[in-house]
């Protein structure tokens, strides 16, 4: 008996221990397996628009630190260059086409049904968080799948907002990229015990605007890119050097007839309308580009205040920061300025920089093809919760991991024209795909397309088209974008 006791109580002993040690081995891996998580969208930010990325004078030495210790994408697009759609796309990792929001009018009722990423999130432990710009419908209530919720109202202002925090609207003081980086310090700090995932909307760099919930522009809010009263003058005397396909006066380059007409339309709108002449901002002067500069320095610093945060609190090696924007803009290329929805590069064209720690020898610079929807994916793949079906994306790790060179043959992009912020742009719904080497550009109520090979051609100012040696890829992308298109639509 006293030796089948012994036995017994060493067994159980043994149970104990080994129970005890398998909740220890999970605990720890939990903690590995799901670091917290930053994304960081700015606003209107082209793919160039940092100073690692060839801009002519703006400094950004912690973005660029960033990219130098993470992943930067060369070829990373926008499933849309357009705000609302687009935010959607990179919160639900679906297609405009798919998750219904198209453009910026106001869809509130359906920016409350989407499918958001975060609430897998939630579900899986983590604790959530949305600081800054929505601009999914113009009501900045709490959307489903957070557990934290700061924002404003459509584009909200620059100084001193309303915002509305939880169920709470109030006056805020202050300049908002500062304000919003003071609430994300904060939830990191309350959150720091926890899985956590934080998502910045930034208002930096768009400017000062009202668009109504029809998708039309007020003309009596005075465009205005506004830097923090520190940063004021600090690029007083830079000058930006222009890309080859810049135009002072707002023509477009020869190969772009659907361009043309809407030109002729915007300058007949300008003619009728003297307030459209200063908000157009034609060739977009100098002064806007150094005030969008001292606006990013903000932005700089805003990162810089996260990431010393996240040291002080000992979980910087435990934080996966992912940095992107929701739309490019142009400096006057191919006549463009404010349209920045357009299907040129300077729009479509997206920074994305991914800082993974769990990886130790990350790629530095994968040049594959990938998408704002591919976002959602790589979230969830990196707080290893199950991708649901809805999400079209693809993660991203494999490519950061070096286990591929790419995800997709080509980048499919879809714009639609239904709002009417601009006269001039209201017909100008078109497809896209990009390849490896050429471009194909639809326009969907134009006979009319244009070809560009982005290997010889960079700036896209050789429409090939119509010429002989290239039908050949024509019909190809011709018959990529159909099979692509079925798939936006979930139909493939």
């Amino acid at each position: 008996m006293v030796i089948y006791r012994s036995n017994m109580n060493n067994n159980i002993k043994t149970r104990v221990l080994v129970i005890a040690l398998f909740f220890v081995h999970h605990f720890l891996l939990s903690q590995v397996q799901q670091p917290n998580i930053i994304v960081i969208v700015v606003d209107d930010m082209r793919y160039d628009e940092w100073g690692g990325g060839g801009h002519t004078f703006l400094k950004t030495p912690t973005i660029d630190k960033l990219v130098k210790e993470g992943t930067q994408f060369s070829r990373a697009y926008h499933t849309v260059p357009l705000c609302s759609p687009n935010r959607a796309s990179i919160l639900t990792g679906q297609y405009p086409s798919r998750h219904g929001i198209i453009d910026n009018t106001s869809r509130n009722q359906a920016s409350f049904m989407l499918d958001l990423f975060p609430k897998y999130l939630q579900k899986a432990g983590y604790k959530t968080a949305h600081v800054g710009k929505w601009h999914m419908g113009n009501s900045p209530k709490p959307r489903p799948g957070y557990d934290y919720w700061l924002c404003m109202e459509g584009q909200g202002k620059t100084y001193n907002p309303k915002l509305y925090e939880g169920d709470q609207e109030y006056q805020s003081e202050g300049y908002i990229t500062d304000i919003f980086t003071e609430k994300s310090v904060e939830f990191i700090k309350k959150s720091a015990d926890h899985p956590f995932f934080l998502y910045i909307g930034h208002k930096a760099v768009h400017p000062e605007a009202i668009q109504r919930d029809d998708g039309t522009t007020d003309l009596s809010v005075p465009k205005a890119f506004i830097p923090a009263e520190r940063h004021k003058g600090t690029y007083a005397n830079e000058k930006f050097k222009r890309s080859p396909s810049y135009s002072p006066t707002g023509a477009t380059d020869a190969g772009k007839p659907v361009i043309q007409n809407a030109f002729s339309i915007r300058a007949e709108t300008m003619q009728k309308d003297s307030l459209w002449i200063p908000e157009i901002d034609l060739g977009v002067s100098d002064q806007s580009i150094r005030d969008r500069a001292e606006m990013m320095l903000a932005v700089d610093e805003s990162l810089e205040t996260i990431i010393t945060t996240l040291k002080e609190l000992g979980i910087e090696d435990n934080t996966t920061i992912i940095f992107t924007s929701d739309n490019g803009y142009f400096f006057g290329e191919h006549g463009f300025s404010l349209e920045r929805r357009m299907p040129y590069e300077e729009s479509i064209k997206a920074p994305l920089f991914i800082k993974h720690p769990a990886i130790a020898s990350p790629v530095k610079v994968v040049d594959g093809l990938v998408l704002s929807i591919d976002i959602a994916a790589t979230v969830l793949d990196i707080a290893n919760v199950e991708i649901p079906n809805t999400i079209q994306g693809k993660s991203l790790l494999p490519l950061i991991q070096g286990k591929t060179d790419a995800i997709r043959l080509g980048a499919y992009i879809e714009y639609y024209s239904n709002e009417n912020p601009f006269p001039w742009t209201a017909q100008l719904d078109y497809r896209v795909v990009v390849g490896d080497q050429y471009k194909y550009i639809k326009w969907l109520r134009f006979d009319e397309a244009e070809l560009y090979d982005l290997l010889n051609d960079p700036n896209e100012q050789n429409n090939l088209i119509h010429h002989p040696a290239y039908q050949n890829i024509v019909e190809q992308l011709q018959n990529q974008m159909a099979d692509l298109q079925l798939k936006a639509l979930g139909l493939r």
